[in-house]
């Protein structure tokens, strides 16, 4: 279930960057970019800390894996 989220918000960020590269090119739409541009980041850094690994080399996604 965590995997559908996590590709979710990859194509959702995705989505985002397109749709803020959309309303750039049209002129007096500055706020509403950013906002989607901060919102992707916030997104592709969520997915980032669930999936990359730590120092010991597990991400936490493997170690909820585990637990079930």
């Amino acid at each position: 279930m965590l995997d559908t989220a996590l590709s979710l918000l990859v194509l959702t960020a995705i989505a985002l960057i397109g749709g803020a590269a959309y309303l750039w090119r049209r002129k007096g739409f500055n706020r509403q970019v950013q906002l989607m541009l901060v919102l992707a980041a916030v997104m592709i850094a969520n997915v980032a800390i669930w999936t990359l690994p730590d120092t010991g080399g597990e991400a936490p996604l493997d170690r909820l894996d585990e637990q079930r």
